[in-house]
């Protein structure tokens, strides 16, 4: 009997040893975490292969733990908040390469002009009928007296044209209407609007930029391209008040978030710094936005907000050079015609430069270098990314080339040998893939069918060793970066083509091109960009893995979730 009691003491010690390696611990000398995330697949974005967490453990906003959530569970607290994933995926929260965070409100505000998917405007009429329903519901108080449309598509328009002052006088000849193209490079106005701008037959063509005319006269026809557009497009969608740009940057930050973003920025930044600035000192930014002040703004680049570090939320990040239009707009400056010219322009039409004098760009590029101020430069075509390198030449002889991460964003049109040039000069390549599916049909008209396949060269650039990133250029179209990563992985067209098989990238490294590679190109790896302890708790929860599905369905992939430093800013 004596024996058998022993014998079943034993058990009972030895069972009960099991359960107390079951049941973790409490660690009662450390702070309990604020949260811990488990449950799901945890994709911390670390190393050249996928990598998963069990749990992730968040304290003061920032990762404090990756590890099992057996582990974790040693630092829960009464007010620790479980956050069960439930199958879902967490990932790194997304940083854009490239995009105008500031008009993201004037996406958000005005009429929707895009073609489908992102919007139903196939034709003229179809825009103008957007027009007049987007009046009648919202009027012009929220975009300064006028009615503003963005994204119109001359590429899938079924007229192949821009909407002319004629079409914009349908819907009002009393009120100024503007719509911009989706490139964001130029801009239809109606008799009105030409009235108030100033714009007549008498009005020359600035450098830099073009007045359509109406055939055979100067009488202008209602479109405008690049300097003739850009200026007056910014003063419409930069607000006269603080209450009306507060609902601007308010509608914009919403839109970002549901859409993943913990990071944003605005890509060509002049007075509306000062209106971010404020916003941002009233406390009213909750995901980070990094300016880039365009070179005729180069004052504030002085101010207190120039820097690698944040100031509640919100800092100058370096200069903006812009060198040519728009590829799919055929203001790209090219060594070689566009196969199909714009309306005016005859044959052997090549694009054209922003800056025409060398001269000028050398000076920029000299004051960023010797500034030791980053700097970002649009380059669409070849031609535009020659001149660059002729002025990173003299300035890098100069001043040395250390650590600088110049950008060139875009590059639709750059030739491949130009990737050794990136690679020379240290560059970093921040390209736009969704140019494959919204005008990769387009393309093979205007630059032809070979050339097409070249557009956006990401993996030939990632293959030189060359760091990369991909970016939305949004307003261009919806900040959709799920969309980004379904056109760099696939670069499928709108007919179903597949534009250059060899530039596809696998989903890994779509992934990384949105978190850890684009939080490198602004200097910010050592916070961003991974789900490692000791950064920031920027994170996004998705609907799928894309890791795991169909590529063809990652545009399908919703946000879920998007979490700024250990906070929740969007919750869908």
């Amino acid at each position: 009997m004596n024996k058998l009691l022993q014998l079943s003491s034993i058990i009972i010690l030895l069972i009960s040893l099991g359960a107390c390696q079951q049941t973790p611990t409490r660690n009662n000398s450390a702070k309990p975490f604020d949260a811990i995330y488990y449950g799901g697949d945890i994709l911390t974005m670390e190393g050249d292969s996928p990598s998963y967490a069990e749990s992730i453990g968040v304290k003061d906003g920032k990762i404090v733990f990756v590890g099992t959530k057996l582990d974790a569970e040693k630092y829960r607290g009464d007010n620790t908040l479980m956050n069960d994933l439930n199958g879902k995926t967490l990932v790194p929260g997304f940083v854009d390469g490239h995009c105008h965070f500031f008009a993201f409100g004037s996406q958000a505000i005005s009429a929707n002009l895009l073609a489908a998917p992102d919007g139903k405007c196939n034709t003229i009429d179809d825009i103008l009928t957007e027009l007049k329903t987007w009046y009648k519901k919202n009027g012009t108080d929220k975009t300064q007296g006028w009615i503003f449309g963005i994204g119109f598509d001359d590429a899938v328009l079924k007229e192949k044209r821009f909407p002319t002052k004629d079409d914009l006088d349908k819907v009002s000849k009393d009120l100024p209407i503007m719509v911009t193209h989706i490139s964001g490079h130029f801009c239809s106005v109606n008799s009105k609007g030409l009235e108030l701008l100033g714009i007549n037959a008498n009005t020359k063509q600035p450098d830099g930029g073009v007045i359509r005319r109406v055939k055979g006269s100067k009488e202008p026809n209602g479109v405008l391209e690049e300097l003739a557009a850009i200026p007056h497009m910014m003063k419409l969608i930069t607000p006269k008040t603080k209450e009306l740009s507060d609902i601007y940057l308010d509608a914009g930050q919403k839109m970002a978030v549901s859409y993943g973003y913990t990071t944003a920025n605005e890509g060509r930044a002049m007075g509306n710094h000062e209106l971010m600035a404020d916003y941002a000192t009233r406390g009213k930014m909750y995901i980070d936005v990094n300016s880039w002040i365009d070179y005729s703004a180069s004052q504030y680049m002085k101010s207190e907000w120039y820097g690698r570090e944040y100031k509640n939320h919100y800092r100058i990040a370096g200069l903006k050079l812009t060198l040519d239009g728009s590829p799919q707009g055929r203001t790209a400056y090219r060594t070689i015609p566009y196969l199909l010219p714009p309306d005016g322009q005859k044959h052997g039409y090549k694009g054209y430069p922003a800056i025409p004098n060398d001269k000028d760009v050398e000076k920029i590029v000299d004051s960023a270098f010797a500034n030791n101020w980053q700097l970002k430069v649009h380059c669409n075509g070849d031609a535009a990314a020659d001149q660059l390198f002729r002025a990173l030449n003299k300035s890098i002889a100069k001043y040395g080339n250390k650590d600088r991460r110049t950008i060139l964003i875009h590059g639709q049109l750059i030739r491949m040998d130009q990737l050794d040039s990136l690679k020379k000069y240290d560059l970093v390549g921040s390209f736009f893939p969704m140019h494959t599916f919204y005008w990769g049909d387009w393309y093979k008209e205007i630059i032809g069918p070979e050339k097409a396949q070249q557009i956006s060269p990401v993996q030939s650039a990632l293959k030189k060793g060359i760091r990369v990133t991909t970016h939305t250029d949004a307003p261009v179209a919806l900040p959709n970066l799920m969309m980004i990563m379904w056109t760099a992985v696939n670069r499928q067209s709108r007919s179903g083509a597949i534009i250059g098989a060899d530039e596809k990238l696998s989903t890994y490294e779509a992934l990384k091109s949105i978190t850890c590679w684009s939080a490198e190109q602004f200097y910010e790896e050592a916070q961003k960009g991974t789900l490692t302890a000791g950064k920031l708790a920027d994170m996004v929860v998705l609907d799928k893995n894309p890791l795991k599905i169909n590529p063809m369905e990652l545009k399908d992939i919703v946000v879920l979730e998007t979490i700024k430093e250990g906070k929740r800013v969007f919750k869908k």
